[in-house]
């Protein structure tokens, strides 16, 4: 069977827990700049490149890999969410890109194969939006600028992406989409590096909400999203950050009905207080995605901002007795979509 097949055939019999994040866990640990930076000879301050850690200290990303397993994750995603050339400008440290990309795969391919319980588990390589986006201009005066092209945010994905893949992932992630014209340049590139590998390389999309109506900051809502990376074959589709569950669910609901794919969703623990930390207790997150199972909206669930192993455990043990959403066959119609969507024909 191939990777998409053996997926397919998990996400079908039972709803598939994802793991949480790596940015807060990281950053619980307290690191100093020192041991952020390693020996990488990088001279920028280097404290909150969460990435880089995949380089230096790779025993903290295998431990908290490690303890999402123990939660009961079998989708798991590299710690590579900036891992981009665009995004590790920041730091100085473009020139490690693929080093860092590779690192993050290994130790989550050790990971999961170092488990011989049996179960399946897929490694999935995160591919974050980058800090630029195709659709809006930065330039309030010069409405047309933008400071990247469609080629050029192609070959920045299809850098880390072919870095992941030698790193030993199954699955390529585009998480926290908040400009769907982004996501479309990351899926060209992942689509081209199955193509030159001669094999097929799944992908999983996740959309990013920046306000309470369902829209990203491209102002494109979910289902119109859906009709925009449908051919894409995505396995999953789906909503990551945005919102807590409660803020997510109509969202959720819209997405469930007119996906005819898996949908995977992973919320915050709720809203950040004034302090921008996360207060929702593990045992409320699991509560309320568990109403998203019991109603059939879901196929995977797991964390994102905020939420930790005691969060993804509680998830787990909270959808394990509900059965996964049943993927719909719509009839055949042209689905068209700009901001919104749009039936021409039935």
């Amino acid at each position: 069977m191939t990777i998409r097949e053996e997926f397919n055939a998990e996400i079908a019999d039972h709803i598939l827990i994802k793991d949480g994040p790596y940015g807060t866990a990281i950053q619980n640990r307290k690191l100093t700049e020192a041991e952020y930076r390693g020996d990488t000879g990088l001279t920028q301050d280097q404290k909150g490149n969460n990435d880089l850690v995949c380089l230096t200290r790779p025993d903290l990303i295998r431990e908290i890999a490690d303890s999402y397993i123990d939660a009961g994750a079998v989708i798991l995603a590299t710690n590579t969410f900036n891992a981009n050339r665009i995004s590790q400008a920041d730091y100085g440290a473009e020139h490690l890109v693929a080093d860092i990309n590779r690192a993050a795969a290994r130790v989550l391919r050790q990971a999961v194969d170092a488990r011989t319980d049996g179960i399946r588990r897929f490694v999935c390589g995160a591919v974050g939006p980058t800090n630029k986006t195709l659709s809006i201009s930065p330039d309030v005066n010069d409405p047309g600028f933008r400071e990247v092209d469609f080629d050029g945010m192609k070959s920045v994905y299809r850098e880390q992406i072919d870095a992941l893949v030698e790193g030993g992932i199954d699955i390529v992630l585009i998480e926290t989409v908040f400009d769907t014209l982004n996501a479309k340049a990351a899926a060209m590139a992942a689509m081209e590096a199955g193509d030159d590998l001669g094999r097929d390389l799944p992908i999983m999309m996740s959309l990013t909400l920046t306000d309470m109506a369902g829209r990203n900051l491209s102002g494109q809502g979910v289902e119109a999203f859906w009709y925009s990376v449908r051919h894409v074959r995505p396995v999953t589709i789906g909503l990551n950050c945005s919102f807590g569950a409660t803020e997510l669910r109509p969202h959720v609901t819209a997405l469930a009905k007119a996906a005819d794919c898996a949908v995977m969703v992973y919320p915050n623990a709720g809203l950040p207080n004034e302090m921008g930390e996360y207060d929702e207790a593990a045992e409320t997150t699991a509560g309320l995605v568990r109403a998203w199972a019991e109603e059939g909206l879901v196929n995977s669930i797991g964390g994102c901002c905020g939420t930790t192993p005691d969060h993804v455990a509680a998830i787990a043990a909270a959808v394990k007795a509900c059965p996964p959403r049943r993927v719909p066959d719509p009839a055949p119609a042209m689905r068209l979509s700009g901001l919104d969507p749009f039936t021409v024909a039935a």
